[in-house]
């Protein structure tokens, strides 16, 4: 009977100004986008890196979005192939979910292009497609949007009692 091993993986938040921390993101950067996306500033906003015991694996970034007011734009999310299929860039996402409502904003913004696999975890994850007023990406660009306030309950809540 084959054995089934469970994969343990830890997120953690990390300092990016710290040279070493910058380099692991620039390295997996570069191994899960290729030459796909320029490698983002690391020493703004906040960064995960998701570890399979003490090696890196994948990565996240939020930073303050400067096209929606009070939100986060998340810029990065990137997981290497080897690693796919164990929700990590779902996991990573819901850890920058946390960050955005412990900084105040009232949601957060992406954007994917040509990448059903993302799009699929952005569904997952609960964010709606939208049409920003002003778009900041290519034409083929969808735009993601979730809120994180709490929205009010859909159904009545006044007292059928007489």
């Amino acid at each position: 009977m084959p054995q089934i091993v469970n994969i343990a993986y830890r997120i953690r938040e990390v300092d990016s100004r710290d040279d070493e921390v910058a380099d692991v993101l620039t390295e997996l950067h570069r191994l899960t986008f290729f030459s796909g996306a320029s490698i983002p500033p690391f020493d703004g906003g906040h960064w995960w890196l998701a570890f399979r015991e003490a090696t890196p694996v994948a990565f996240a970034g939020v930073v303050p979005s400067t096209h929606v007011r009070n939100a986060g734009y998340l810029c990065r999310v990137g997981v290497l192939q080897r690693h796919w299929g164990h929700r990590l860039q779902l996991r990573l996402m819901r850890a920058v979910e946390t960050r955005a409502r412990r900084n105040g904003w009232s949601c957060l913004v992406s954007d994917t292009s040509g990448n059903i696999v993302s799009a699929n975890n952005f569904i997952r994850a609960g964010y709606r497609m939208y049409a920003p007023p002003q778009p900041w990406a290519f034409p083929e660009t969808l735009y993601w949007r979730k809120s994180l306030t709490c929205a009010p309950p859909s159904h009545s809540t006044y007292s059928k009692r007489r």
